[in-house]
């Protein structure tokens, strides 16, 4: 005779193997692919999320394109953040993760033309992925977001190309570039502060908002508490409620850390949802 833990296990494996295939089909999927970038002339890796619901051919997706932080690569999210596949499935979108080097800051550097990530995001990566993905090849159904450097790079690169980007956010952002200075290689990018002095205040977003009050881009923005960041956040939540500029600004018990940021991002994409997908 069978003892009853026996039975139990034996009703329960079936339906507990069921539970978990059930959870893999409903999981997005990923992909590594390379781009040709001919601004800077080598390859480039980008992590594409689709969710399961692209099997259904004739279907087309927005897209959040999410950026990586200082030190940082195309990889991290998924691998610090593996529950983007569920994310693109629930939100029903396309996830971009690009590369931007090491310190790129995501700019067109003005003083290495080594460092052109500003046309490898905008031109070269956007093409790409609407040649080879089915997307809504349209401001209304593009995003941009990122942590720290990315947060800024997100920021700077929708300000400006309002015709690319219909939203951005920002994540724990560096947006005050003089708060770091020396750090972070930005000095590297954009050159040092006394001759390059105009560089440091036009590529920063905080001063970089001023020539945008009327942008059409939907922005969001948030950041811990106990962040390196958090004064340049509020003082760009500050300057933008000053100019008349519409946008949504949280802050959160946290610090400049992966536990912030993945508590962080579903929030950001439900955002970027009702913009792709607006209630009627």
């Amino acid at each position: 005779m069978l003892s009853l833990t026996t039975t139990i296990k034996k009703i329960l494996l079936p339906f507990c193997c069921m539970i978990f295939f059930i959870s893999k089909i409903h999981a997005g999927t990923v992909d590594t692919v390379l781009i040709n970038s001919t601004s800077m002339h080598k390859i480039i890796k980008a992590v594409v999320i689709k969710p399961n619901s692209y099997n259904q051919k004739k279907k087309i997706f927005p897209v959040v394109y999410l950026l990586h932080g200082y030190g940082g690569t195309y990889s991290n999210w998924i691998i610090r953040v593996p529950a983007l596949k569920n994310y693109a499935d629930d939100n029903q979108t396309i996830i971009v993760c690009p590369d931007g080097n090491i310190g790129s800051w995501y700019f067109d550097s003005p003083i290495d033309s080594n460092y052109r990530y500003e046309t490898h995001i905008t031109v070269e990566l956007i093409q790409f992925i609407d040649s080879h993905y089915r997307t809504i090849a349209d401001k209304k159904g593009r995003a941009i977001t990122g942590l720290s450097m990315g947060g800024h790079g997100a920021l700077y690169l929708a300000l400006k190309h309002p015709n690319i980007f219909g939203a951005a956010g920002s994540i724990s952002g560096g947006v005050d570039l003089g708060q770091s200075k020396s750090k972070f290689e930005i000095m590297q990018r954009i050159g040092d502060t006394i001759t390059n002095a105009a560089n440091w205040h036009d590529m920063t977003v905080i001063n970089l908002i001023e020539q945008y009050t009327n942008t059409s881009v939907k922005i969001i923005f948030d950041c811990g508490n106990k962040d390196i960041f958090i004064e340049g956040n509020r003082h760009l939540h500050q300057k933008m409620n000053s100019l008349g500029i519409p946008h949504s600004y949280t802050e959160r018990p946290g610090e400049h850390n992966w536990d912030y940021w993945k508590n962080s991002i579903p929030y950001q994409l439900l955002y970027f949802k009702r913009f792709f997908y607006p209630e009627k």
